[in-house]
């Protein structure tokens, strides 16, 4: 490839994944934003509020239209910021996918070398944000007569608080595991696939091949991994009433996909290479 096609092309691809970045970042805001929305509208719906919402219902039934009914007001106004925040934070979530597959595919138009340094560096934007943005959010409520449908216990998950939790609440071979291969060994990829993407020249590079291979063979771990810790989480919880998967897992999902394709262009590469050494 010429050198100013290439200056062009590594131009364009760091300007996508700026933008890639900036996209996951507003999701990563708006799914906090729909965690603590959520969280408010839950807090009026334990045994005390919704005892105090059918007493404000009684006193609108005999009042009528002289009676301000403050709390729906406010319960109307945070559901209409949940549900703004949700669709915002699907959104941006999808334009981020969108752009990791244009980096993907402009990738493709230079060596692999070119596919598997910015591959590796979406990879890790990807990975972060499937981390530390909310993957999972379990509510419990019951419906009691009288007082109507009561929420019992209510969670957003994502995969760093989780284990903390975990491991805070006694389960730490699960904290562990999870962990293990969740976090430390995708980290450890990604790191290793975006070193062997810049210093592919040098000998340390190619000593690690064998290190980079047995790696590889983790590929599929994480999914597993975070499939078993999602119905681990929501088995814990006995009597789940609802179970909503949010925006952090698909970037999870996302990073495990694209670390498979940049596994196999980083072994390509150097195989390719191994040669001159």
């Amino acid at each position: 490839m010429k050198k100013s096609i290439k200056i062009i092309l590594y131009s364009v691809l760091s300007v996508i994944l700026g933008c890639m970045v900036f996209f996951g970042v507003k999701a990563y805001d708006q799914a906090i934003l729909y965690e603590k929305a959520t969280t408010e509208l839950v807090s009026y719906q334990d045994a005390g509020q919704q005892a105090s919402l059918q007493l404000e219902k009684f006193a609108k039934s005999l009042l009528g239209d002289l009676y301000e009914d403050e709390q729906k007001i406010n319960l109307d106004k945070i559901r209409e910021k949940q549900t703004k925040a949700m669709l915002q934070a699907q959104e941006n979530t999808i334009y981020f996918m969108v752009l990791l597959g244009v980096i993907l595919i402009l990738s493709l138009l230079g060596s692999l070398r070119t596919f598997t340094l910015f591959g590796s560096l979406s990879a890790t934007v990807t990975l972060i944000l499937g981390l530390i943005t909310p993957i999972l959010m379990v509510t419990i409520h019951k419906e009691v007569e009288y007082l109507g449908d009561i929420v019992l216990s209510f969670e957003s998950k994502g995969v760093i608080g989780s284990i903390v939790k975990l491991y805070e609440s006694g389960d730490i071979i699960v904290a562990i595991v999870i962990l293990l291969f969740s976090v430390l060994v995708p980290g450890l990829k990604v790191l290793s696939l975006l070193f062997v993407s810049i210093f592919m020249e040098s000998k340390f590079a190619h000593s690690i091949i064998k290190f980079f291979k047995m790696i590889g063979k983790w590929s599929m771990v994480d999914v597993f991994v975070v499939a078993v810790f999602l119905v681990y989480l929501t088995a814990n919880k006995g009597d789940v009433s609802r179970a909503e998967v949010e925006v952090g897992l698909y970037f999870f999902l996302a990073y495990v996909i694209v670390s498979m394709f940049v596994s196999l262009s980083a072994d390509k590469m150097l195989s390719a290479n191994k040669s001159i050494y």
